[in-house]
């Protein structure tokens, strides 16, 4: 089914399913009465994550709470994308901008990376879960992108899955069109990992080396600010296997 996109869309955590009857309380119910002055009667979309997209009908408001029934699945739930984008934490605002780009592009789990040059190395989680949900509702995929905790880079190395191939975007390597070189994997099980401002030191760039399932790759001849090499990288994944996938 296509995405509905007249309606407001809300995640919860709550199970769905037909006639259920949903009660909404707190930061959620302020913002449907008081922003988007929900009226009874009125109807929305609900996702969880898990039991697809249903509508749902306002059948009382008051003060502090609303309650809703479920009318009808809208979408099937579908499977969710196995792409780890891996990034360096930025400042706030463009923090917020890369992870919602993240999600609207399609990863499914979020990992900042701590490196020698990383600006930012204590990450308001809460605030990031909240960008991921809000965007999860805006761009009308099904799952919300799991956020993990910040790990060093070596760490990240250590514990990654071999079979696994992570791209890295490198601003030294040689400019090329990557396409062809990633055609050569499995794409549906990758991960992607983004330096920070200044990129990576010698050290690190020489652990990466060291590792077989680490590809590099390059993103052009222009020195590119770390939210933008995020959309072009997630963008190249997306015309190899994703949404935009050519033959």
């Amino acid at each position: 089914m296509r995405v509905n996109y007249k309606l407001k869309r809300l995640f919860i955590r709550q199970p769905l399913a037909l006639n259920e009857v949903i009660k909404i309380e707190g930061a959620q119910a302020f913002y449907l009465i008081h922003v988007l002055r929900m009226q009874e009667g009125a109807e929305i979309l609900l996702f969880n994550g898990q039991d697809g997209e249903w509508l749902a009908k306002f059948i009382d408001i008051k003060k502090k709470f609303v309650v809703l029934q479920l009318i009808h699945q809208e979408r099937l739930q579908t499977t969710h994308s196995n792409l780890i984008y891996c990034f360096a934490p930025l400042k706030n605002a463009r923090l917020d901008y890369m992870v919602q780009k993240a999600v609207e592009m399609g990863v499914s789990i979020l990992q900042p990376v701590i490196t020698h040059h990383t600006q930012v190395t204590r990450i308001n989680m809460a605030r990031m879960k909240a960008n991921v949900i809000e965007a999860s509702e805006q761009c009308g995929i099904l799952s919300v992108p799991e956020c993990v905790s910040a790990v060093s880079l070596a760490e990240l190395l250590a514990h990654w899955d071999e079979v696994r191939p992570l791209f890295f975007c490198d601003e030294a390597h040689k400019p090329h069109n990557p396409l062809h070189l990633l055609k050569k994997y499995d794409m549906t099980t990758s991960g992607v990992l983004i330096g920070p401002e200044g990129g990576f030191s010698e050290e690190e760039r020489n652990l990466l080396k060291k590792h077989p399932f680490v590809i590099p790759i390059s993103l052009g001849p222009r020195v590119l600010r770390a939210d933008t090499a995020a959309v072009a990288a997630l963008a190249l994944l997306n015309v190899t296997v994703g949404d935009w996938s050519i033959s």
